[in-house]
């Protein structure tokens, strides 16, 4: 395969990676449930922790999954012509869950894409950043202090398990769930941040 071929490819990966994480689960869940937009409550996050705000636990594990599967879906299809491929699709379709098209780019924070890409990754590293969310959740029943770090994390064990490559394109991942929890990390540092199951 020529250069110019390869990189086609790659940018194809990546595409679709983005569209198939563009997909906004936790909107379209909420309005099917008859609940209206679950931007206009809590955090105002398309996410499954924003979902769990609704009082539905069902649609918050039904989102959970979905916006995780479409990670591992897109690194696992893409993957069938190589791991530069899949790690091009991982990182599509993590920028698609947080800047989907369909939203005006305005979208979730990545948690469970973030854990989808890894599933389909490297499924050791995605057990070993639930195990460390489950700690850290259940110590201080903060949602986003767990997810943070949990994938602060992930790029060291990446490392460990022998896979530099996918460090590397963790630690971008990494960068943009931080920025997209600034707001979260301030509400923490002012002890303000709503904890797991807290309605409003």
């Amino acid at each position: 395969m020529s250069d110019e071929a390869n990189l086609l490819y790659l940018l194809a990966a990546l595409l679709f990676g983005y569209l198939l994480g563009s997909i906004p689960f936790g909107l379209i869940f909420t309005r099917m449930a008859g609940l209206g937009d679950v931007r206009k409550i809590g955090s105002g996050n398309i996410g499954a922790t924003n979902v769990l705000r609704t009082g539905r636990k069902g649609l918050a594990a039904a989102t959970l999954l979905a916006d995780a599967l479409k990670g591992t879906t897109a690194v696992l299809i893409a993957a069938q012509w190589g791991p530069q491929f899949a790690t091009m699709a991982a990182l599509g379709a993590f920028l698609g869950h947080l800047f989907p098209v369909w939203l005006g780019f305005k979208g979730g924070k990545g948690v469970a894409t973030f854990i989808g890409v890894l599933i389909g990754l490297k499924p050791l590293a995605a057990l070993i950043f639930c195990l460390i969310w489950l700690g850290v959740a259940f110590a201080s029943k903060y949602s986003s202090l767990s997810a943070l770090v949990a994938s602060a994390a992930s790029p060291i064990v990446l490392w460990l398990l022998g896979e530099p490559g996918m460090a590397g394109i963790a630690v971008v991942l990494v960068a943009l769930l931080w920025w997209k929890h600034g707001q979260n990390i301030s509400r923490l540092l002012a002890g303000t941040e709503g904890k797991i199951g807290q309605k409003g």
